[in-house]
C-alpha cells in the first residue's frame, strides 16, 4: 500500500497530537504509548523514503553521436 506524502504527514501530526495528550496510568497505557511511538517512527521512515525516492535522479540517455562529413 502506498500513501502520499501529505497523507503520511497528516498521520504523523495525528499521532503526535495523541502522544502530547497521553497520560500513562497503567501497563496498558504503557503498551499503547509504545505502539504510538512505534507508529510515529514508522511513518517518519516512510516519509523519508518517499522523499528519497522523489529526489532520486532519473536516468538520462546518453547523447547520440553526430558525424559530420568534412571536405
Amino acid at each position: 500500500m502506498t500513501l502520499s506524502t501529505p497523507t503520511i504527514e497528516t498521520l504523523i501530526d495525528l499521532v503526535e497530537i495523541k502522544l502530547s495528550c497521553f497520560e500513562v496510568w497503567d501497563r496498558e497505557d504503557t503498551r499503547e504509548l509504545k505502539a504510538l511511538q512505534s507508529a510515529r517512527d514508522e511513518l517518519s521512515a516512510a516519509r523519508a523514503a518517499a522523499e528519497r525516492a522523489r529526489r532520486r535522479p532519473r536516468a538520462v540517455p546518453a547523447p547520440t553521436e553526430r558525424r559530420v562529413a568534412v571536405g
